[in-house]
This record gives C-alpha cells, sequence and structure tokens, in this order.
C-alpha cells in the first residue's frame, strides 16, 4: 500500500525549504538517513534543492507578476499588455510652438483701389520642416500646409503694408501661422515579394513620435488605423465650388471638407519597446473581392455552402462588420516609410529661434509670374517663433504606462455619455472647421431614448460667433458618427446669438481723472464679457457686474448698469430679439429656453459709460 505524504505548498524560501526538506526526511525516512549536522553530505544535498527551489519559486513569483498592469515591472511586457488593451505608449512627446510665416507680395489696382497681388502667394507644403540656425539645429515641423490666400476665423491671413512708393502701396506683408512640432523626418523602405499573412516589419531607432506615411513603388497610400479590422479613416478634402458645389460660399469659416473612404491598404504600428516600432500589414490579396464588404447570399448565411436547404440557418450579424483579411498584404512592391524623430526635454527652445524654413517644401500656386518678380517674393520668405516651445518631454514613465493603460481601457474612445459628445465636438481639428461653443441636451429629459440634440455655434473671420455653416455640421457629423454608439441618434442644431449692450453710470472719487478711471472700467466690462469666457445658456448675474466696477481704483459708486438687445442684421448684430427687462429675475438675466448666448460684439462701442456727479 503506497505512503500518503503531506506536503507543504505554501512555505516558499529557502530557510523554510531547508526546514521543509529536513522535517520530510525525518517523518518519512527515518531510519535512512540521520545525520542532518550543518557539515554532513546530506545536509549539503538539501540545500542544494532548497536553493534551486528558491530560485525557481523567485521566477515564478516574477513571471506571475508581471502578468499584471499593477505589479509589472519590466517595460517590454508592459508594451505587451499596453497592446493588448489598447494603448500606444509614448516614446517621446514632441514639443510644439506656433510659428509666424510671412512673405511680401507685390501690389495690384482692383476696383481702383491697391490691393495685394495674390497670385505671387507662396504655398508652403504640409510636414515642412523649420530648423534653429545656431549650435546643433533643432527642426520643427508644421502638419498643415500654409496657403497664404485663404483666410479663416482659426487660421487668419493678416495683411499689413510693407512699402510705399510715390504716395501708394507697393508692397504688403503677409502673415500667417501654423502650429509647429519638433521632430525630424526619416525615411526607411521595405521590399515584399510574395504575399504573407499578417506580415511584419521593425523600424528601430531612438525617439520614434510616429508614422506620416508609408507609399508602395506604384505611388499608392497606405493608411494607418488603430486596428486591422478597421477599413473606415478620415480624409480631407479642400473645400472648394468644384469639390463641394452645393454648400460652398467661400471657404472661409471651413477650409477643409471630412470625409470618411474605405480602404483596404492599411496598416496598424505597436512599439515593442523604447527603440522599437512595429508596423504590421493584413493578410488580403488586393484583387480579392472579400475585402469589401457587400453583403450576398453568400456572406450573411452560416450554413455550409454544399447545403441544400437553408431556410434554418442562423445569421450573423457581424458580416455586415467584418472582413476576412483585415486589409491587404503587400506584395511585389517597395514600401517608402516616413517616420517622425525627435521631440523630448531638448526640443523645449527658447523664442525667436526658428528663423531658418526649408524653401524646398515651398512654392507658388500659380504659374506664369513674371520671374524676377517672383524670385524677389520666393525670397522674402521668413519664419519666427513669438514664443518659446513647450510640452517636449522624454515619454511614458513605467508608472505613466500603467496608468494610462488602465484608463484607456476604461474610455474606448467612444462616446458615451451627453459630455463625451460635448468633448468630441469642441476637439475637432480647425482646418474642418471651428466650433466655437457647443451645447449637448436630450430633447425630453425624462425619454430613456438614445437621442440628443446637439446645439453648436462657429466663428466669423474676425472671430465673432456666428451660426455654423452647412459644411461645417456636415464635418462635425462625419467626425462624430466614427465614435458614435451603435442605436445613438444625433440632430446637430443651430444656438441662438443674443447682441447686447450695456450702459453704465459711476461716481468718481475726488482727485481722479474722469476719462481715465472710466476707460479702466470699460477694459473691465470688456474683459469680463469677453467670449471665450461664456458659454451658451450662461446666465448673466447682475451683482458681481456692480462689484467689478465698484473695485476699480477710482471709483466711489456705482450708479446703475442698464443691459439692452442690440439686433438687426443690416447694423451687423444677430436677427434674434430678446425681451432682457422680461427675462430679468432676482438680479439675473436668464438666456430664453431655447439654447442661447449672450455676447457682446463690439466691446469698443457697445459698452458706454458716463461719469455723473453726486
Amino acid at each position: 500500500m503506497a505512503i500518503r505524504r503531506n506536503i507543504n505548498y505554501i512555505n516558499k524560501d529557502f530557510s523554510e525549504y531547508r526546514a521543509q526538506l529536513i522535517n520530510y526526511s525525518q517523518t518519512y525516512f527515518p531510519s535512512t538517513y540521520t545525520d542532518f549536522t550543518e557539515t554532513s553530505p546530506g545536509m549539503m544535498f538539501i540545500e542544494q534543492a532548497a536553493y534551486v527551489g528558491d530560485v525557481l519559486s523567485f521566477y515564478l513569483d516574477n513571471q506571475i507578476q508581471e502578468n499584471f498592469v499593477q505589479f509589472a515591472r519590466q517595460s517590454n511586457n508592459l508594451y505587451d499588455m499596453a497592446y493588448m488593451f489598447g494603448y500606444k505608449p509614448t516614446v517621446t512627446a514632441l514639443a510644439t510652438t506656433d510659428i509666424d510665416f510671412y512673405q511680401i507680395v507685390p501690389s495690384k489696382i482692383s476696383a481702383s483701389q491697391y490691393v495685394p497681388d495674390y497670385d505671387y502667394a507662396l504655398y508652403v507644403n504640409a510636414n515642412t520642416q523649420i530648423s534653429t540656425r545656431a549650435g546643433t539645429p533643432t527642426s520643427f515641423t508644421i502638419e498643415d500646409p500654409i496657403d497664404f490666400t485663404v483666410s479663416s476665423s482659426d487660421n487668419p491671413t493678416t495683411v499689413s503694408i510693407a512699402q510705399i512708393t510715390s504716395g501708394n502701396p507697393s508692397q504688403y506683408l503677409l502673415k500667417k501661422t501654423a502650429r509647429g512640432f519638433s521632430g525630424a523626418i526619416n525615411s526607411t523602405q521595405f521590399t515584399f515579394g510574395a504575399p504573407q499573412s499578417f506580415q511584419t516589419v521593425n523600424i528601430n531607432a531612438a525617439n520614434i513620435a510616429g508614422i506620416i506615411d508609408i507609399i508602395d513603388s506604384d505611388g499608392n497610400t497606405w493608411y494607418e488605423v488603430d486596428y486591422l479590422g478597421q477599413d473606415l479613416v478620415y480624409d480631407s478634402l479642400k473645400n472648394t465650388n468644384i469639390n463641394d458645389p452645393n454648400n460652398y460660399v467661400s471657404g472661409s469659416d471651413t477650409p477643409y471638407l471630412l470625409q470618411t473612404k474605405q480602404v483596404q491598404n492599411r496598416f496598424a504600428t505597436r512599439f515593442l519597446n523604447e527603440t522599437t516600432l512595429q508596423i504590421q500589414f493584413g493578410s488580403g490579396n488586393p484583387n480579392d473581392t472579400t475585402e469589401e464588404i457587400i453583403p450576398n447570399s453568400f456572406n450573411v448565411g452560416l450554413g455550409l455552402p454544399f447545403q441544400q436547404n437553408k431556410l434554418m440557418a442562423a445569421y450573423s450579424p457581424t458580416n455586415f462588420i467584418f472582413t476576412n483579411t483585415y486589409g491587404v498584404a503587400p506584395t511585389n512592391t517597395t514600401l517608402t516609410v516616413r517616420y517622425y524623430t525627435g521631440g523630448g526635454v531638448s526640443a523645449n527652445i527658447l523664442a525667436n529661434t526658428l528663423t531658418n524654413p526649408n524653401t524646398n517644401s515651398i512654392q507658388f500656386i500659380k504659374g506664369g509670374l513674371n520671374p524676377t518678380l517672383a524670385s524677389t517674393v520666393f525670397n522674402s520668405i521668413a519664419t519666427n517663433n513669438p514664443i518659446a516651445a513647450s510640452g517636449g518631454s522624454d515619454g511614458d514613465t513605467i508608472n505613466e504606462i500603467r496608468q494610462n493603460i488602465v484608463s484607456n481601457f476604461g474610455s474606448q474612445q467612444r462616446n458615451v455619455t451627453a459630455d463625451d459628445y460635448l468633448v468630441r465636438t469642441l476637439s475637432m481639428p480647425s482646418k474642418f472647421g471651428t466650433i466655437s461653443k457647443a451645447i449637448t441636451q436630450k430633447p425630453d429629459a425624462t425619454s430613456a431614448n438614445t437621442t440628443l440634440d446637439i446645439f453648436v455655434l462657429g466663428q466669423d473671420i474676425n472671430g465673432k460667433l456666428s451660426t455654423a455653416s452647412t459644411p461645417l455640421k456636415e464635418n462635425l457629423k462625419t467626425y462624430l458618427n466614427q465614435s458614435r454608439m451603435i442605436g445613438d441618434t444625433l440632430n446637430i442644431k443651430d444656438a441662438f446669438i443674443v447682441n447686447i449692450g450695456i450702459d453704465f453710470q459711476i461716481i468718481t472719487l475726488p482727485n481722479y481723472n474722469n476719462n481715465q478711471v472710466l476707460e479702466r472700467c470699460i477694459i473691465a466690462l470688456q474683459n469680463y464679457f469677453a467670449i471665450d469666457r461664456w458659454q451658451i445658456n450662461q446666465p448673466i448675474l447682475l451683482n458681481p457686474i456692480s462689484v467689478l466696477l465698484d473695485e476699480i481704483e477710482g471709483v466711489q459708486t456705482v450708479k446703475k448698469v442698464l443691459f439692452s438687445n442690440l439686433v438687426g442684421e443690416s447694423k451687423g448684430y444677430s436677427q434674434y430679439a430678446y425681451d432682457i427687462e422680461g427675462a430679468t429675475q432676482n438680479g439675473t438675466i436668464f438666456p430664453s429656453l431655447d439654447p442661447s448666448i449672450f455676447e457682446i460684439k463690439y466691446p469698443n462701442s457697445d459698452i458706454k459709460g458716463q461719469v455723473v456727479a453726486i
């Protein structure tokens, strides 16, 4: 009959292993070996076995520990878990700053007036680099192109007279500002032969910030996606009367149209470690029609092809969502990969140092220009950063990766709540139009339906609030649709603008200049009612305004503060009239039931003050 051994699986360090082995030998082999002194040969073997057990336990504990986000300490394991949970760690953070671009254009006569000749306007390509001159050059890159002929609320062209000849302007100075980020453009090539499923290539470099683009030898673009099952990507199209004949007006508030398109040539990226970026491709054949999701009788039913009767076969809704190939595999081609490197703390350069643009990326839009004049204009291009660069850092630390994995998994880039839609609305890239103000409401607060109204306002070229144009709202609709929960219904509507004016009276203290005190009061009110500080449906509290004026140096007493509604499109105001007096209750001017916002459109003239006697 076999003897049943009692084995302890809890104690796992060296001393406990040693004690357990001695106890085991004494219990089950009492007559076989009895010498347990420190110098005995038997103790040597017992301690060797305890040593092996202790080492194995250490590695086993560490391996188990490395499987949990909160305990893992090895960066490669955290990178693997980040990939599993859909988070891409940042190995370097790029510094950013505003970069001013300047150019000279000649003047011309139009309608008996001197105006800039935009035939000589330059076009700065996307991904143009601007570098410092002193010491080791630091390069910055602008992501979006610069077109000096386009002026919009989010991307204005500042025009000033540069030279006067015989009393008339002969040259104008054009200025545009773009957001630049630190980074150098690098390029590498990968050659592919016969197609391989889910083939991967690696880029090995320090401080990789991301992929710019991938172009194959046939000139086809490959698109980066978050995961290979994603076949829709965002694409931009210049807003012109040709591209958008129904909605195009001037393109000033919406320079580009946002659209989605289905792509077969796609790739996904992941960081294997701090210096290795892996690029993965799909497994399909570009000539295979199964790449396109077209529901038909062959791919909807779950029944086998040879079945005679599919009347009772089940169906799968996933057949409308996923392909079988997750993109195509590169075949008999060479891919040119461009990517950014750089960033870090050292990229936080000082102001007024980005003065060396790469002129190879700058060109004229129109041809047939005067060569001499065109050369002068081209050589006039100049750049500068008025503020220091900031935001550069050395990437995610181990603890930051750990925390970001948890946060990213919780959000999953989906709009679930009304606040999610609001944040997403206000984060749409400005080249597709600027949503200046937004608010979300349910049509019926007591209903459990998934319909959500999003009220928005745009900006005109002068930065004033305006009704969002049709192209802008279409862009927003496209932008929100990709992160919309299935079943959610979104209604994008116009909020109302209520233009107001202020008339106030004050009594000044003795020995103070009345005009100076009045000017300080007007400036304080202009700052208080700056549109950046106001939101849709925000009421006006009268008491804080009186307190604000009362605290101005030189003010003895605030006699009165009156608000009025300014209306009339012919005068430049909103067309919507509002009963200010009727909406005032208990020291508060309430907005209308329909989402609206109060705006002082012309602060220099709509705020009027008067100094009165005691």
